[in-house]
């Protein structure tokens, strides 16, 4: 049992950070409408745990995957890419 598990990583703008030691980070993707063909944006928000508080709105975080840490936050801030001006 020596071999790492993978853990999800996902990169997204902080869009709230008025909880304590949680943000909520929007994640953007680009895929394919089935129909149209055309590249459209879905977007996907998920609870992080932030634990020193340090996130802001805007900032630009990596999020990565760890065991539920409450009913819906799943994810914690691995670190910080980018600050909001």
């Amino acid at each position: 049992m020596s071999e790492k598990l993978h853990k999800r990583t996902l990169i997204g703008e902080v869009v709230s950070d008025r909880m304590d030691k949680t943000v909520v980070v929007s994640v953007q993707r680009a895929t394919t409408h089935p129909l149209y063909h055309k590249t459209i944006r879905l977007s996907k928000r998920y609870k992080a745990h932030d634990e020193a508080n340090d996130c802001r709105v805007g900032d630009r975080v990596e999020i990565i995957e760890c065991r539920p840490l409450s009913k819906d936050k799943k994810f914690r801030v691995a670190q910080i890419i980018e600050r909001a001006v």
